[in-house]
C-alpha cells in the first residue's frame, strides 16, 4: 500500500491558478478543493434571494454580490465563494484585482446535500473569524428551512430568526429585510 501525497499550494499559487481557471475552487490551509455544481432548486433559490436582496438594497449604502465574488479570511486562510454576499460600507479587497472581498457584512449560503453539513458546521466556524460579519443566513434547497444567525453584542452567535413553513418569514436585521418563504422558494420543485 502506498501513501497518497497531497499537493500543497501557497495562497499566491492558488490565486494565480484560480484567476486563470474555467471553474471555481476553494482554498484552505494549502489545499485546493474543486467546487461542485449546484442543482436546479439551489440555483432557483439563489436567484430568488438575489432578486429580493437587490430590491431591498436599492438606494441604500449596502450592495450584494453573487457567488462569483470570492471572500478571503486572512485569519484562517480560507478563500471561498458564498452563494450571496452583502456588504455595507466601503469594500475592502485583497488586492487591485477587486475579485476577493475581505469585509462582508452578511453571508447567505444555500444548502444542498453535498454542502449542507459543511456550510452549517466547519464553514460557519471559519466565517465567524470575519470581524465585519454580523449575520449568516442558511437556506436549505431540499426542505423548507431557513435560519438567520446573528452576532450578538457579546460576540457570541445566536439563532435570531428561523422559518419552516411556506407562510412564514425570516428577518435579516442588518439590512432591514423580511424575506417570505414563499418568495425564497418560488418556482422550486419537490421541496418538503
Amino acid at each position: 500500500m502506498t501513501a497518497q501525497t497531497i499537493q500543497m499550494y501557497s495562497a499566491e499559487e492558488y490565486l494565480e491558478l484560480e484567476r486563470a481557471a474555467d471553474y471555481k475552487s476553494e482554498y484552505y490551509r494549502g489545499e485546493i478543493f474543486a467546487m461542485a455544481g449546484a442543482g436546479r432548486n439551489h440555483n432557483r433559490i439563489k436567484e430568488n434571494l438575489s432578486g429580493e436582496v437587490y430590491i431591498a438594497l436599492k438606494g441604500k449604502s449596502c450592495q450584494s454580490f453573487s457567488s462569483d465574488m470570492r471572500v478571503h479570511i486572512p485569519e484562517n486562510t480560507l478563500y471561498t465563494y458564498p452563494d450571496l454576499v452583502i456588504l455595507c460600507g466601503k469594500p475592502e479587497f485583497l488586492d487591485q484585482q477587486t475579485d476577493t472581498l475581505l469585509n462582508p457584512s452578511v453571508i447567505i449560503e444555500v444548502l444542498s446535500s453535498g454542502t449542507g453539513e459543511y456550510d452549517r458546521g466547519q464553514k460557519f466556524h471559519l466565517y465567524r473569524s470575519i470581524p465585519s460579519l454580523v449575520e449568516y443566513v442558511l437556506i436549505d434547497s431540499r426542505k423548507l428551512t431557513a435560519e438567520v444567525h446573528r452576532k450578538a453584542d457579546s460576540g457570541l452567535w445566536v439563532l435570531a430568526s428561523e422559518a419552516y413553513a411556506i407562510d412564514e418569514f425570516i428577518k435579516i436585521s442588518h439590512i432591514g429585510l423580511q424575506l417570505k418563504m414563499s418568495d425564497i422558494y418560488a418556482q422550486t420543485d419537490d421541496i418538503i
